[in-house]
């Protein structure tokens, strides 16, 4: 069985792309931890302050995003430079609003 070269990119930015927002997540959490001096708010805790709330979902989803942009431009810049041509996967970002 030949391992195809868009198998090896799917492999390839799925690992990257997920170790990435793992550790940003972690990374986000403990600067609001850092900040505030509290967790995270739970966002289906009706007891949370609602805005403490819409700034936590605000922050964590700025800091996965903008993780996303950096890892997908760094993952095609590092397939370009070791393969030679363009990945044969169009990464696509969860805000992307075109199908």
């Amino acid at each position: 069985m030949k391992i195809t070269e868009k198998a090896i990119w799917n492999v390839y930015s799925g690992i990257l792309g997920a170790l990435a927002t793992f550790v940003a997540q972690k990374l986000i959490t403990k600067v609001w931890e850092l900040v505030t001096g509290e967790d995270p708010p739970d966002l289906n805790d009706p007891e949370a302050p609602l805005a403490t709330a819409i700034i936590w979902a605000a922050a964590s989803g700025l800091g996965v995003g903008v993780t996303q942009l950096t890892m997908n431009r760094f993952v095609q810049r590092r397939w370009v430079s070791r393969m030679g041509h363009a990945a044969p996967g169009k990464l696509r970002s969860l805000l992307d609003l075109k199908k």
